[in-house]
Protein backbone atom coordinates (compact mmCIF):
# COMPACT_ATOMS: atom_id res chain seq x y z
CA UNK A 1 0.00 0.00 0.00
CA UNK A 2 1.39 3.42 -0.82
CA UNK A 3 -0.05 4.95 2.49
CA UNK A 4 -1.59 3.24 5.64
CA UNK A 5 -4.23 4.32 8.21
CA UNK A 6 -4.66 3.65 11.52
CA UNK A 7 -7.31 4.80 13.63
CA UNK A 8 -7.14 4.88 17.77
CA UNK A 9 -9.12 6.76 19.94
CA UNK A 10 -10.23 9.27 18.11
CA UNK A 11 -6.89 10.30 16.25
CA UNK A 12 -6.04 9.32 12.73
CA UNK A 13 -2.46 8.16 11.57
CA UNK A 14 -1.82 8.51 7.77
CA UNK A 15 1.32 6.93 6.70
CA UNK A 16 3.42 7.45 3.62
CA UNK A 17 4.60 4.09 2.29
CA UNK A 18 6.82 4.18 -0.13
CA UNK A 19 10.51 3.91 2.07
CA UNK A 20 12.03 2.44 -1.01
CA UNK A 21 11.52 5.83 -2.26
CA UNK A 22 12.11 7.61 0.71
CA UNK A 23 8.22 7.93 0.70
CA UNK A 24 8.42 10.39 -2.27
CA UNK A 25 4.90 11.13 -3.83
CA UNK A 26 3.18 10.06 -7.45
CA UNK A 27 -0.09 10.37 -8.33
CA UNK A 28 -1.02 6.95 -6.83
CA UNK A 29 0.58 8.10 -3.63
CA UNK A 30 -1.36 11.51 -3.60
CA UNK A 31 -5.00 9.77 -4.68
CA UNK A 32 -4.36 7.10 -1.96
CA UNK A 33 -3.46 9.77 0.43
CA UNK A 34 -6.65 11.86 -0.88
CA UNK A 35 -8.69 8.72 -0.25
CA UNK A 36 -7.84 8.37 3.36
CA UNK A 37 -7.77 12.11 4.39
CA UNK A 38 -11.84 11.67 2.62
CA UNK A 39 -12.48 8.96 4.95
CA UNK A 40 -11.62 10.67 7.97
CA UNK A 41 -12.73 13.91 7.11
CA UNK A 42 -16.32 12.45 6.80
CA UNK A 43 -15.54 10.00 9.93
CA UNK A 44 -17.28 11.07 12.79
CA UNK A 45 -15.56 9.69 15.40
CA UNK A 46 -11.91 11.19 14.51
CA UNK A 47 -11.13 14.61 15.91
CA UNK A 48 -7.31 15.12 14.53
CA UNK A 49 -5.28 13.81 11.95
CA UNK A 50 -1.36 12.82 12.23
CA UNK A 51 0.38 12.25 9.03
CA UNK A 52 4.19 10.69 8.88
CA UNK A 53 6.86 8.86 6.45
CA UNK A 54 7.50 5.29 7.02
CA UNK A 55 10.97 4.31 7.91
CA UNK A 56 13.47 6.73 9.99
CA UNK A 57 15.07 8.41 6.96
CA UNK A 58 12.46 10.30 5.30
CA UNK A 59 8.73 11.96 5.85
CA UNK A 60 8.80 12.46 2.03
CA UNK A 61 11.74 13.09 0.25
CA UNK A 62 10.30 15.07 -2.57
CA UNK A 63 7.76 14.18 -5.62
CA UNK A 64 8.85 11.22 -8.21
CA UNK A 65 10.95 12.77 -10.39
CA UNK A 66 10.95 10.45 -13.00
CA UNK A 67 6.78 10.97 -13.02
CA UNK A 68 7.87 15.02 -13.97
CA UNK A 69 10.87 14.44 -16.43
CA UNK A 70 8.68 14.12 -19.74
CA UNK A 71 5.85 16.83 -18.85
CA UNK A 72 5.08 19.87 -20.98
CA UNK A 73 3.98 23.00 -20.42
CA UNK A 74 0.36 21.72 -19.83
CA UNK A 75 1.64 18.82 -18.37
CA UNK A 76 2.91 20.68 -15.56
CA UNK A 77 0.19 22.64 -14.52
CA UNK A 78 -2.32 19.92 -14.56
CA UNK A 79 0.06 17.97 -12.39
CA UNK A 80 0.46 21.21 -10.00
CA UNK A 81 -3.47 22.30 -10.02
CA UNK A 82 -4.64 18.03 -9.85
CA UNK A 83 -2.21 18.16 -6.36
CA UNK A 84 -3.21 21.22 -4.90
CA UNK A 85 -7.12 19.88 -4.78
CA UNK A 86 -6.00 16.29 -3.86
CA UNK A 87 -3.91 16.75 -1.59
CA UNK A 88 -2.28 20.42 -0.63
CA UNK A 89 -5.03 22.63 -0.28
CA UNK A 90 -7.18 19.45 0.87
CA UNK A 91 -5.60 18.93 3.77
CA UNK A 92 -4.98 22.55 4.77
CA UNK A 93 -8.56 23.04 4.29
CA UNK A 94 -9.29 20.07 6.69
CA UNK A 95 -12.29 20.66 8.98
CA UNK A 96 -10.00 18.91 11.68
CA UNK A 97 -6.77 19.55 13.01
CA UNK A 98 -3.58 17.58 10.92
CA UNK A 99 -0.13 17.28 12.37
CA UNK A 100 2.72 16.52 10.74
CA UNK A 101 5.20 14.02 12.14
CA UNK A 102 8.41 15.21 10.31
CA UNK A 103 10.50 12.07 10.85
CA UNK A 104 13.45 12.92 8.13
CA UNK A 105 13.84 14.71 4.94
CA UNK A 106 10.96 16.71 4.38
CA UNK A 107 12.00 18.25 0.50
CA UNK A 108 10.17 20.01 -2.04
CA UNK A 109 6.44 18.06 -2.23
CA UNK A 110 7.36 16.75 1.31
CA UNK A 111 7.76 19.90 2.78
CA UNK A 112 5.07 21.12 1.16
CA UNK A 113 2.73 18.97 2.55
CA UNK A 114 4.37 19.19 6.05
CA UNK A 115 3.19 22.95 5.34
CA UNK A 116 -0.21 22.14 4.35
CA UNK A 117 -0.90 20.46 8.08
CA UNK A 118 -1.94 22.72 10.66
CA UNK A 119 0.52 21.94 13.23
CA UNK A 120 4.34 20.59 12.35
CA UNK A 121 6.73 18.80 15.06
CA UNK A 122 10.29 17.19 14.10
CA UNK A 123 12.97 14.35 14.84
CA UNK A 124 16.41 15.86 15.50
CA UNK A 125 17.87 14.10 12.25
CA UNK A 126 14.86 15.98 9.86
CA UNK A 127 16.03 18.38 7.08
CA UNK A 128 13.72 20.38 5.41
CA UNK A 129 13.84 22.53 1.85
CA UNK A 130 12.44 23.48 -1.12
CA UNK A 131 15.33 22.20 -3.81
CA UNK A 132 12.90 22.89 -7.10
CA UNK A 133 15.20 25.42 -8.52
CA UNK A 134 18.12 22.99 -8.58
CA UNK A 135 15.93 20.87 -11.06
CA UNK A 136 14.76 24.05 -13.11
CA UNK A 137 11.15 24.36 -11.61
CA UNK A 138 9.87 26.25 -8.58
CA UNK A 139 7.75 24.97 -5.99
CA UNK A 140 4.64 23.95 -7.31
CA UNK A 141 2.33 22.41 -4.71
CA UNK A 142 1.93 26.02 -2.94
CA UNK A 143 5.86 25.56 -1.38
CA UNK A 144 6.19 29.58 -2.61
CA UNK A 145 2.84 30.54 -1.05
CA UNK A 146 2.78 28.67 2.06
CA UNK A 147 6.60 28.89 3.42
CA UNK A 148 6.60 33.09 3.01
CA UNK A 149 3.93 32.93 5.44
CA UNK A 150 5.49 30.62 7.60
CA UNK A 151 9.38 32.27 8.33
CA UNK A 152 8.53 35.39 6.40
CA UNK A 153 9.33 36.37 3.15
CA UNK A 154 13.08 37.21 3.40
CA UNK A 155 14.00 34.07 4.52
CA UNK A 156 11.44 32.17 2.13
CA UNK A 157 13.25 33.61 -1.21
CA UNK A 158 16.29 32.69 0.18
CA UNK A 159 15.82 29.29 0.98
CA UNK A 160 13.78 28.99 -2.21
CA UNK A 161 16.40 30.29 -4.36
CA UNK A 162 19.68 28.35 -3.11
CA UNK A 163 17.54 25.00 -2.82
CA UNK A 164 19.21 24.75 0.27
CA UNK A 165 18.01 22.73 3.36
CA UNK A 166 17.45 23.40 7.04
CA UNK A 167 17.94 21.71 9.87
CA UNK A 168 15.67 20.88 12.54
CA UNK A 169 16.75 23.19 14.87
CA UNK A 170 17.05 26.18 12.33
CA UNK A 171 13.32 25.14 11.39
CA UNK A 172 12.09 25.24 15.20
CA UNK A 173 14.16 28.57 14.97
CA UNK A 174 12.53 29.83 11.97
CA UNK A 175 8.88 28.71 13.08
CA UNK A 176 8.65 26.10 10.58
CA UNK A 177 8.49 23.25 13.12
CA UNK A 178 6.98 23.59 16.66
CA UNK A 179 8.54 21.12 18.24
CA UNK A 180 11.81 18.88 18.47
CA UNK A 181 11.52 15.11 19.68
CA UNK A 182 13.29 11.96 19.55
CA UNK A 183 12.78 9.89 16.53
CA UNK A 184 11.44 7.25 19.22
CA UNK A 185 9.00 9.09 20.47
CA UNK A 186 7.96 11.49 17.95
CA UNK A 187 5.02 9.42 16.84
CA UNK A 188 3.74 8.98 20.53
CA UNK A 189 4.67 13.23 20.77
CA UNK A 190 2.10 13.98 17.79
CA UNK A 191 -0.41 12.05 19.75
CA UNK A 192 -0.09 13.36 22.69
CA UNK A 193 -0.78 16.49 20.99
CA UNK A 194 -3.68 15.29 19.52
CA UNK A 195 -4.39 14.34 22.51
CA UNK A 196 -5.12 17.59 23.60
CA UNK A 197 -6.31 18.58 20.60
CA UNK A 198 -9.64 16.16 20.61
CA UNK A 199 -11.00 16.93 24.13
CA UNK A 200 -11.77 20.56 22.90
CA UNK A 201 -14.88 21.37 20.97
CA UNK A 202 -14.84 20.07 16.98
CA UNK A 203 -17.02 22.43 16.65
CA UNK A 204 -15.14 25.21 17.53
CA UNK A 205 -11.77 23.62 16.58
CA UNK A 206 -13.38 23.97 12.95
CA UNK A 207 -14.56 27.68 13.34
CA UNK A 208 -10.74 28.13 14.52
CA UNK A 209 -9.33 26.63 11.43
CA UNK A 210 -11.13 28.10 9.08
CA UNK A 211 -10.97 31.72 10.63
CA UNK A 212 -7.05 31.21 11.20
CA UNK A 213 -7.26 30.25 7.16
CA UNK A 214 -9.09 33.62 6.17
CA UNK A 215 -6.65 35.95 7.46
CA UNK A 216 -4.45 34.65 4.87
CA UNK A 217 -6.57 33.70 1.94
CA UNK A 218 -8.03 37.69 2.42
CA UNK A 219 -7.28 40.84 3.07
CA UNK A 220 -6.85 41.19 7.38
CA UNK A 221 -10.19 42.92 7.30
CA UNK A 222 -11.86 40.49 5.37
CA UNK A 223 -10.12 37.72 7.82
CA UNK A 224 -11.18 39.57 10.93
CA UNK A 225 -14.66 39.46 9.06
CA UNK A 226 -14.59 36.01 8.50
CA UNK A 227 -13.42 35.25 12.21
CA UNK A 228 -16.01 37.52 13.77
CA UNK A 229 -18.50 35.66 11.36
CA UNK A 230 -17.21 31.83 12.98
CA UNK A 231 -17.19 33.39 16.91
CA UNK A 232 -21.12 33.95 16.48
CA UNK A 233 -21.40 30.91 15.09
CA UNK A 234 -20.06 28.79 17.43
CA UNK A 235 -22.86 30.23 20.07
CA UNK A 236 -25.64 28.03 18.63
CA UNK A 237 -23.74 24.90 18.53
CA UNK A 238 -24.15 22.29 21.12
CA UNK A 239 -20.27 22.16 21.91
CA UNK A 240 -20.80 25.51 23.34
CA UNK A 241 -23.42 24.72 25.11
CA UNK A 242 -21.66 21.60 27.03
CA UNK A 243 -18.66 23.90 27.09
CA UNK A 244 -19.88 26.52 29.51
CA UNK A 245 -22.15 24.11 31.21
CA UNK A 246 -19.21 21.85 32.15
CA UNK A 247 -16.83 25.15 32.87
CA UNK A 248 -20.15 26.74 35.34
CA UNK A 249 -20.16 22.83 37.08
CA UNK A 250 -16.58 22.24 37.08
CA UNK A 251 -15.70 19.02 35.68
CA UNK A 252 -14.73 18.01 32.17
CA UNK A 253 -16.57 18.57 28.89
CA UNK A 254 -17.84 15.81 27.12
CA UNK A 255 -17.92 17.31 23.52
CA UNK A 256 -20.05 15.39 20.45
CA UNK A 257 -19.51 18.15 17.76
CA UNK A 258 -22.93 19.14 15.18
Amino acid sequence: MLSTLEKENHIAVITVNRPDKLNALNSETIESLNAQLREVKDDKDIRAVIITGSGTKAFVAGADIAELANLDVNGGRELAQRGQDLLFSFVEQMPKPVIAAVNGFALGGGLELAMSCHVRIASPNARLGLPEVSLGLIPGYGGTQRLAQLVGKGKAMEIITTAGMMSAEEALKWGLVNHIYDQETLLEEAKKLAGKMIVQSPTAIRHALEAVRAGYEHPQSEGLKKEIAHFGQCFGSEDFKEGTSAFLAKRKPAFKGN
